[in-house]
């Protein structure tokens, strides 16, 4: 008769005990009601677009008009989805924790300029997509006007991005004026003059003379009695008074 082979005999019955709990606790876990929603907002709590009223309304409204609801029945990829479909929302992450918590992490859309044409208003991101005014805050961003070609949006969120990511130009430029020509005028914070800047071209050695314009040109107080400063040209700074 052979020996039997306890060792094998003690694998098996442990690995069969670990199958046994892991299912369990997981038909268990499967069963437990959702407790509650935990929403977070990347970047911190201030300056919010969409609320957490907002975001919970959703998720209610995509779990069928409930929060009582067990886990199991939750499809967190679709919760997602419906999330990142709103125009408010760059990015949501959903998931759900053993003790029944449904937790969204949102990362909200970032506005970089208002776009103003007559009683149509709405606020562009970096990629040129539109993002409603919100009754919660508003985003103190140049106001861009004129007419916004779809086919000519690349080109000018070029120019747009490139005024935001400076926090020089961000802060001293209010307004981007799209002419029927295709030729910018910019408007400023602090002077009366205009910036000439023309077609959306070499905007980074565009932008670049004007500030170099600017720093030494603050210096001088005839600064304010200049009318046009045109930076049409790459080579050279044109003014008039």
């Amino acid at each position: 008769m052979k020996n039997i082979n306890w060792q094998n005999i003690r694998l098996i019955v442990i690995l069969f005990v670990m199958v046994f709990l892991y299912s369990f606790s997981t038909h268990r876990n499967a069963k437990r009601a959702v407790k509650n929603i935990t929403i977070s907002f990347y970047g911190g709590e201030e300056n919010l677009f969409i609320t957490h009223e907002m975001v919970n309304n959703l998720l209610k409204q995509n779990l069928g008009g409930t929060l009582t609801i067990k886990k199991e029945e939750v499809d967190l990829k679709s919760l997602e989805t419906a999330l990142n479909n709103h125009k408010m929302i760059e990015k949501c992450e959903i998931f759900s924790t053993i003790d029944g918590s449904l937790n969204a992490n949102i990362t909200q859309k970032t506005p970089i300029v208002r776009y103003v044409s007559g009683n149509t208003m709405y606020y562009l991101d970096n990629k040129g997509y539109k993002i409603p005014l919100s009754e919660n805050f508003s985003a103190r961003v140049p106001i861009i006007m004129g007419t916004l070609e779809e086919k000519d949006m690349g080109k000018y969120m070029i120019l747009c991005n490139e005024i935001y990511k400076d926090d020089f130009l961000k802060k001293n430029i209010t307004g981007i004026k799209i002419l029927p020509s295709g030729n910018v005028i910019m408007t400023n914070r602090n002077y009366d003059y205009k910036i000439i800047f023309g077609k959306p071209v070499y905007v980074e050695k565009k932008l670049k003379n004007y500030k170099a314009f600017f720093q030494h040109a603050v210096k001088d107080t005839l600064i304010k009695n200049y009318k046009e400063v045109n930076v049409m040209f790459t080579e050279q700074v044109v003014c008039k008074k």
